[in-house]
């Protein structure tokens, strides 16, 4: 695929949340470079909110609807803003971030540079989805410059492994009751974004054991601006890997929801890796399967993503591509083992039909 055919024509309509100078945020879509005013173009109180949760609550044959009436609207040229014109903002109110780890490559590739005598997974990889719960307040829209930060490594001080990790993320329209399990992925799950978990590989190594991620990746999680609509996927929608052993029954695949995206990591304008979400072991039903299978309920709101993208010979990290900071990716003029203060990283993706899904990028700014 042609980098420069990704498009955001009437197929994609991307939704997000945007406004004018002097005037309160509300919901549109992305149509090439102008958002369509859906407050404008369609009516509504649930165009003209902050955020799109009202609109992600009403559920699947609403989300149809605004859809239709959307392109509807959009071939009509009216309402449409030029991009260069808004501000553009976290789209969501996120209600609860959890972090999967459902590339065989990425925890392979971990495992081998953690423990080099052992097994690169653990036992239960295989079986479940590996995941943890984030932090949903620092979650940030694209473009939000991003603070190095500090914490025990195991002495005190600025993080001086600074990563990226490039990934999918999910978000949740429909909720459940705490209580009872997810249905099908596509009557709960709305749309995907881009999702850079920024990680602080020194002060996570200290701290992980034995509970998890806390401070080396709780202080950022950046996603991008635009939401693309499970129906403008249709055609990137691909049979999961294969997977050994089977997984128990709530974790069986119904329904072919693997993605054929191909995603690119740039650094400083440079691609250093261009990595293919289709390869991932594990697929975003399975992940919603799994978050639920205890009870846990979803709120309106919830993002889930898939943990770092990588395939063969395509990371989607520094710890990764650098070996742990061995072998330094090289740039015009300058070599990099990890982020340094300036750096700007910008992650986008594309469909092979060139259904783009946006960036998300943020700058690095120096500690405090």
């Amino acid at each position: 695929m042609d980098v420069g055919a990704v498009s955001f024509g009437l197929d994609n309509l991307p939704y997000g949340v945007f406004s004018r100078p002097g005037e309160p945020r509300r919901v549109g879509v992305r149509v090439g470079d102008h958002v369509l005013d859906l407050a404008a173009a369609l009516g509504g109180d649930v165009y003209a909110v902050p955020s799109l949760n009202p609109l992600l609550a009403l559920g699947r044959a609403a989300w149809r609807e605004t859809r239709a009436r959307a392109r509807d609207a959009a071939a009509t040229g009216d309402h449409l803003i030029p991009l260069s014109e808004v501000t553009l903002h976290l789209p969501i109110e996120v209600a609860d971030y959890v972090d999967f780890y459902a590339s065989l490559e990425h925890a392979s590739n971990l495992g081998r540079i953690f423990r080099p005598d052992d097994e690169p997974l653990k036992p239960n990889w295989r079986h479940l989805p590996v995941g943890y719960h984030g932090r949903a307040g620092t979650v940030v829209v694209s473009g939000t410059p991003i603070r190095r930060p500090c914490g025990q490594r195991p002495s005190f001080g600025p993080s001086r492994k600074l990563d990226i990790e490039a990934e999918v993320g999910f978000v949740v329209g429909v909720p459940t009751r705490l209580g009872e399990r997810a249905g099908a992925f596509e009557d709960h799950v709305f749309g995907v974004a881009l999702v850079n978990d920024w990680s602080a590989r020194d002060i996570q190594a200290w701290e992980y054991v034995p509970l998890g991620p806390f401070l080396g990746k709780s202080f950022a999680t950046s996603m991008s601006a635009w939401i693309t609509p499970l129906d403008a996927l249709e055609e990137a929608r691909v049979e999961g890997r294969s997977q050994e052993p089977e997984p128990p029954a709530y974790l069986r695949r119904q329904e072919p929801w693997g993605l054929d995206l191909t995603l690119r990591v740039e650094l400083n304008g440079e691609t250093i890796a261009t990595p293919s979400f289709r390869d991932m072991y594990w697929t975003p039903d399975q992940m919603l399967a799994h978050m639920t299978v205890n009870g846990a309920s979803l709120r309106t709101g919830d993002l889930f993503a898939s943990g770092t993208v990588s395939s063969v010979g395509q990371p989607g990290s520094l710890i990764e591509l650098t070996w742990n900071g061995a072998d330094p990716v090289k740039l015009p003029g300058a070599t990099r083992t990890f982020l340094e203060d300036g750096d700007v990283v910008t992650i986008t993706a594309w469909t092979p039909g060139g259904i783009s899904l946006g960036e998300v990028s943020g700058k690095v700014l120096p500690a405090t």
